[in-house]
């Protein structure tokens, strides 16, 4: 069981440090950096932000 829970505890703060990558490409894509990339990289933003959401949901569901 405690191996169980500092597995979930791992996925947990993979989760928070992605979810900090996601918003600091979202606000360098605001700012107006890299123009050429801006459309693929919104588009990143965005798929990343919902496996977030589903790992998040998945994480409370089967803590």
């Amino acid at each position: 069981m405690a191996l169980q829970k500092k597995q979930s505890t791992e996925l947990v703060e993979l989760v928070e440090k992605l979810n900090k990558d996601r918003s600091w490409i979202l606000e360098q894509l605001d700012r107006g950096c890299w123009p050429e990339f801006r459309p693929d990289l919104a588009a990143l933003e965005r798929e990343l932000g919902q496996l977030l959401t589903r790992a998040s949901e998945y994480i409370e569901e089967n803590s």
